[in-house]
């Protein structure tokens, strides 16, 4: 028994046909015979190549308006039949079935039928049933049989005919069956989803070709990111993106989509450390700039608006890693674009999965996006004094910075303006006095300012420490048993305070 065979029948059956000539040519030249059906069929003749049609193999049509057509003994058998094996090759001389030794098999667009809108029959009608029988066929026996499952191994199988000729080893062989499983693995999770309809019931992703990275969290680690980054950003500018470039935007998309007012936002490891909404771009970035200049420096810039001439040439004052924007005026861009390095992303609508995992231990962790946004009409007065319009303005921003800051997390807001957070704290205490003293050193005067909380206080004294900083105005989540000792300072010490009931704590 030898690991090397030799190609000498070929069935195809592809919806993709680009680039599939020259290999039809090859494997002609090469003496290769050919069966296959409907369009192929004709494509393959229109080449000068013959050609055999399923229907004469089997001796059925195709039927079912093509739902059949592939699906028979005769088909699989000679896909199937094992060439060493004695009683394998009587039944296939018994019953007169040729062996098939290549299978090339393209599948119905699935999922690009689903992006497109389409109905939910057009949809149906692209799950294919035949093309992924012949691949987990052709896939089994891979120690007699090459399968090419998909038009993006049409390359690798024209590089091993030029090489080769029509001789493969069972290491190309085995290795072209690795793809085609991926290839329908990926196909099914695909129809799963489509049909879970995002509701997470099972934990299935396929994704195929990855996104290459820099490198990973630290340079000596290699980093991959499987999603379609090309449907949300177009990078017009800057080196290749890395593993925390990567966990930053993330964390920039989901601090702005909290925002409906024009608003610009500067994040570093993933949070915040200036947002300010504002009338224009200039002012917003400004002001958000204000918020922590040192910080801002290799930091990820992102707004909900148009990035003009003017705010380029403020924002390009400072060292930045990437910026985010829907769209850039033409001079703005010559601007920003002056250090090779830097990332430019337009940002561009785009569906996003509404759950989240997270790798760990020897699992994943999934659980529902924190899609949640607090209004007005959310807010339950805890004291006696009610806020004011501006300070319920405030405490809703405010809010929204708290929700995507790592916990323990504090916020501190005046005028649509962070001053400072206290962030990635082991006691809510630390993290206030970490905001108090940052927004002191930047020299921003917290009196009728208002704090955020993305838990609950179980004690008073962080409301006694922000009396002290002047704040006037409080939100959290409320909860806590002892929520009354904190209640009654606040009564004590005039200072409003609000609860929203939904706790926003993230790891």
């Amino acid at each position: 028994m030898t690991a090397t065979k030799r190609i000498k029948r070929a069935l195809v059956s592809v919806y993709h046909k680009d680039g599939l000539d020259e290999i039809l040519k090859k494997l002609n030249a090469e003496g290769v015979s050919f069966v296959s059906t409907g369009g192929t069929k004709t494509f393959i003749e229109s080449l000068g190549i013959a050609c055999d049609a399923v229907e004469d193999l089997t001796g059925y049509p195709s039927i079912l308006g093509g739902r059949v057509k592939t699906l028979h003994p005769k088909v699989f058998g000679g896909i199937l039949a094992r060439r060493e094996n004695e009683g394998d090759q009587a039944q296939l001389a018994q019953y007169e079935i040729p062996e098939i030794d290549l299978v090339i098999v393209d599948l119905y667009p699935f999922e690009e039928t689903v992006a497109s809108g389409a109905d939910e029959q057009s949809i149906i009608e692209k799950i294919d049933i035949g093309g992924i029988s012949l691949i987990r066929a052709a896939a089994k026996n891979f120690k007699d049989v090459v399968i090419v499952a998909s038009k993006h191994q049409y390359t690798p199988l024209l590089n091993l005919l030029n090489e080769k000729g029509a001789e493969t080893s069972l290491e190309d062989r085995k290795w072209f069956a690795k793809e085609a499983f991926a290839v329908s693995s990926g196909y099914d999770s695909a129809i799963f989803n489509y049909f879970d309809n995002r509701e997470g019931s099972y934990f299935r992703v396929a994704i195929d070709q990855p996104m290459h990275l820099r490198y990973g969290e630290n340079p000596h680690q290699k980093g991959l990111f499987y999603g379609q980054f090309n449907n949300m950003f177009d990078q017009l500018h800057g080196k290749e993106i890395s593993y925390n470039n990567l966990l930053d935007i993330d964390a920039a998309v989901n601090l702005i989509d909290e925002f409906d007012e024009l608003t610009f936002a500067i994040l570093k490891h993933n949070n915040a450390c200036g947002v300010a909404s504002r009338s224009n771009v200039v002012d917003a970035w400004k002001d958000a700039l204000a918020g922590d200049p040192v910080s801002a420096f290799g930091g990820i810039l992102i707004t909900n608006t148009t990035i003009n001439k003017e705010a380029a040439e403020e924002i390009n004052k400072i060292f930045f890693e990437v910026i985010i924007a829907p769209a850039y005026d033409a001079d703005a861009l010559a601007i920003l674009e002056q250090k090779k390095n830097r990332i430019v992303l337009v940002r561009k609508e785009c569906k996003t999965c509404p759950m989240q995992f997270r790798s760990l231990l020897n699992g994943a962790l999934m659980q529902e996006k924190d899609l949640s946004i607090q209004t007005e009409s959310d807010l339950v007065a805890m004291t006696e004094k009610q806020p004011s319009a501006k300070e319920v303005e405030d405490l809703l921003f405010a809010n929204k910075i708290v929700k995507n800051s790592k916990s323990n997390a504090i916020t501190l807001v005046k005028n649509k303006q962070l001053c400072a957070s206290g962030i990635g704290q082991t006691s809510r205490v630390d993290s206030l006095k970490q905001a108090i003293e940052k927004a002191h050193s930047f020299n921003f005067d917290l009196q009728g300012a208002v704090m955020a909380s993305d838990a609950f206080f179980p004690f008073p004294d962080c409301v006694e420490i922000a009396d002290k900083a002047g704040i006037t105005a409080v939100i959290q989540p409320g909860g806590s048993i002892k929520d009354e000792l904190s209640v009654a300072y606040c009564n004590e010490h005039n200072i409003a305070m609000v609860k929203t009931g939904v706790r926003h704590f993230k790891h």
